[in-house]
């Protein structure tokens, strides 16, 4: 698989502003990357130019002439931007072009797309969003976070599959352990749906542990964590507005008197690496999981190391060959309940 990478770079809050200084640095980080920046070539040479850079063999333009905004609906987008950026750049992944996409633009739009164009695995019914969340004892992967909110037990099961192939691909764990996310831990609480899900991944071959609660993501006690999008995603927001919240009562205390920036004085080393933790910008990148082939989304306001974070998710997804891998796992799993 190709280690080009498509960028599509008008997407997110930032656009051209954070995507080429963010793909230098990848370039920088990756000897072997190559990049294509998709989107409107004037303005993309200009930001290039202030940034002392050019076109060169492992970095080169691909003229886009149209944009997703952040808030158009997804069928708009998908209808009547044919040549946005997001468009071409998930183009070029299904022609081999390039082995990956990477946006920052709208979230809705991207899925419809990545799905209408590049469509999704054998046995796979949904793609799911997946990413990394940091725990006690370093991260897991977590999935679905928004993608669907309305899952089967089959949905998922396909996720557990995908989420079980990707951390044993990208974090070189030999068998994952997956944990359904549920409102407690024993066998008779959660609905239906956890409950039908639950069946399905006791009768596989996957380490699957059981139900685990929403603290149990953090303390690092399973590598995949499962959940229906719209239970994934209350989580992850209510994650990131805790860390905001801690981190406006530690700059209140320590600027609250002279004794409190006497203390930041003391403490700043510790604090930095503590920061250093559990910066989202380092675990920046969800994957579109279940898709033909990979495609990588970006927080919207990411900033330059962020979205460089992000490319480095592509890079090892395209190496490792996870859609490829997710494909034969998933019809290992399949043939086995055919067998019983």
């Amino acid at each position: 698989m190709s280690l080009a990478i498509a960028l599509d770079a008008m997407g997110g809050d930032h656009g051209p502003a954070v995507v080429v200084p963010a793909a230098l640095a990848a370039l920088r980080r990756h000897p072997a990357l190559s990049l294509i920046l998709v989107g409107d070539e004037a303005r993309l040479r200009e930001v290039l130019s202030q940034r002392g850079a050019a076109e060169g063999a492992r970095l080169r333009i691909h003229h886009a002439s149209q944009q997703v905004e952040m808030d158009e609906l997804p069928s708009q987008a998908l209808r009547y931007k044919k040549d946005s950026s997001m468009r071409v750049a998930v183009e070029l992944v299904k022609r081999g072009e390039a082995g990956a996409c990477v946006s920052a633009g709208n979230t809705g739009a991207l899925m419809a797309t990545a799905r209408y164009v590049l469509k999704t695995l054998p046995g796979i019914d949904r793609p799911a969003i997946c990413t990394v969340l940091p725990t006690q004892r370093g991260h897991c992967h977590v999935l679905d976070l928004g993608a669907n909110v309305d899952s089967s037990p089959d949905n998922l099961f396909q996720f557990a599959v995908m989420g079980s192939v990707l951390a044993e691909a990208v974090d070189n764990i030999p068998s994952p352990s997956v944990g359904l996310l549920n409102i407690g831990e024993e066998e008779i609480k959660g609905n239906e749906k956890v409950k039908g899900a639950a069946e399905r991944l006791a009768h596989s071959d996957l380490n699957y542990i059981g139900f685990v609660e929403g603290d149990d993501i953090f303390a690092g006690k399973v590598d995949v964590v499962v959940c229906d999008g719209f239970e994934g995603n209350v989580a992850l927001k209510a994650s990131e507005g805790v860390a905001k919240m801690i981190a406006h009562f530690l700059r209140q205390s320590f600027r609250s008197s002279w004794y409190g920036r006497l203390a930041y004085m003391v403490a700043a080393p510790v604090l930095r690496r503590f920061k250093q933790r559990i910066d989202p910008r380092l675990y920046n990148g969800a994957s579109l999981v279940g898709l033909r082939g990979i495609v990588v989304k970006s927080h919207g306001g990411a900033d330059e190391l962020a979205f460089a974070n992000a490319i480095s998710v592509a890079v090892t997804e395209v190496e490792k060959q996870v859609p490829q891998r997710i494909r034969e796992r998933l019809a290992e799993q399949l043939a086995q309940r055919q067998a019983v």
